[in-house]
């Protein structure tokens, strides 16, 4: 595990700064909070109607899904959000060219490969090899459950088959971050398998969305 020692000029010295000191704030938005867990595909096999037991998966994914470690990386607009309670990004940032944020404040400026652990106070910044916003057709954040859902099977705007979404879901470390967030931050629900073998179910009984 990494703790946080910065030697960084400019922009990136200031945004170190700034993470140090909102650092407690982000720790204590979660304090309280409990995280849910994820069903497995065989406790929806009691569901006959296979549209309904299809809905009832995706419902079940959405816990994954609508979880603010995940929305805080798909946002409306170009800035990314952070914490459960979903707050603008302290210091700011924009999107910049592939998500990874302006040139004179990449997302590489505070955020390493891997999540650093602060030296002086509870929490951390996180941290993953390719740390970048989705694109912003794949922007969640004011969207209805069916309605990503239906973003989700559109091609045009997911970039991917659901064959590709499904190993997406499954092996994508930038995925699996968000059970791995770092210490001070809930980890989304159940576990990136589970959540894996859910897509997969979803998928074998049509892929059909929630309503809405």
């Amino acid at each position: 595990m990494q703790h946080a020692v910065y030697s960084l000029g400019g922009a990136g010295l200031i945004a170190a700064m700034a993470f140090l000191t909102l650092g407690a704030a982000n720790v204590a938005s979660e304090n309280g909070i409990s995280n849910e867990t994820l069903k497995s595909p065989e406790a929806f096999k009691s569901i006959s109607d296979k549209s309904k037991r299809s809905v009832a998966l995706f419902n079940e994914m959405g816990k994954v899904i609508t979880h603010p470690r995940c929305m805080n990386c798909h946002p409306k607009g170009d800035s990314p959000l952070q914490g459960m309670n979903m707050q603008k990004h302290e210091p700011p940032v924009v999107r910049g060219a592939g998500g990874m944020g302006a040139p004179a404040m990449r997302c590489s400026t505070c955020h390493s490969d891997e999540n650093v652990t602060f030296m002086d106070s509870e929490g951390s910044v996180p941290g993953h090899a390719v740390w970048r916003l989705a694109p912003p057709e794949q922007a969640w954040v004011g969207k209805s459950l069916g309605e990503i859902c239906r973003q989700l099977k559109d091609q045009k705007r997911s970039h991917m088959t659901l064959a590709e979404l499904q190993k997406h879901n499954a092996t994508d470390g930038l995925v699996g971050w968000g059970w791995n967030p770092g210490e001070g931050r809930t980890p989304v629900p159940g576990s990136q398998k589970m959540f894996g073998e859910l897509t997969q179910a979803w998928i074998d009984t049509g892929a059909e969305c929630p309503g809405g």
